[in-house]
C-alpha cells in the first residue's frame, strides 16, 4: 500500500500531513527553515519521505482565484522539480486555494490558544490538501 504525504510549503515552514491508508489524511509535523531557504526545506522533506517510506507527495500549488500562477506557485513548481531530481518519489501539484482558510475555520471551532492554532495551521492546511487529493482520486470512505 502506498503512503502519501501532503505538503503545505510556505516561506519559513512546511506543514506535513500523512496517509498510510490512502483514505484518511492526518497531521504529521511542521518543518521550520530559514526564510526562503528551499534547499534546507528540501533536505528536511527528503528525511521525512525516507522516515515514512512515502511513495507519493502531494504538494500544494497556490494559485490566484482567477487561476493564474504567481510567485508562490512558481516556487512550488521549482520545489517539485528539485524534489523529483533529488529523490525518486512521485510529486503531484495540487490546487491549494483556500486550504489555509479552511484549516483556520476548522480550528476556530476548537477551544485552543491562538498561539497553538497558529502553530498547527500549516499541518492542518496540509491535511486539507492531501484529503482533497485522496477524495478526488476516489479513495474516500463515502
Amino acid at each position: 500500500m502506498k503512503t502519501y504525504l501532503g505538503l503545505d510549503l510556505g516561506s519559513k515552514t512546511c506543514g506535513i500531513a500523512i496517509s498510510s491508508s490512502g483514505i484518511i489524511a492526518e497531521t504529521y509535523d511542521t518543518l521550520r527553515f530559514r526564510e526562503n531557504d528551499y534547499d534546507e526545506a528540501l533536505s528536511q522533506v527528503i528525511l521525512v519521505i525516507k522516515q515514512t517510506n512515502a511513495s507519493v507527495v502531494v504538494l500544494g500549488m497556490p494559485k490566484h482565484m482567477n487561476n493564474d500562477i504567481g510567485i508562490r506557485g512558481k516556487i512550488s513548481e521549482s520545489f517539485k522539480a528539485s524534489l523529483e531530481q533529488a529523490y525518486p518519489v512521485e510529486v503531484i501539484l495540487w490546487d491549494e486555494r483556500l486550504s489555509t482558510r479552511t484549516a483556520m475555520q476548522a480550528m476556530s471551532k476548537v477551544s485552543e490558544k491562538n498561539k497553538t492554532k497558529k502553530a498547527k495551521k500549516d499541518e492542518l492546511a496540509a491535511v486539507v490538501i492531501l484529503q482533497n487529493y485522496l477524495n478526488y482520486k476516489g479513495v474516500s470512505l463515502c
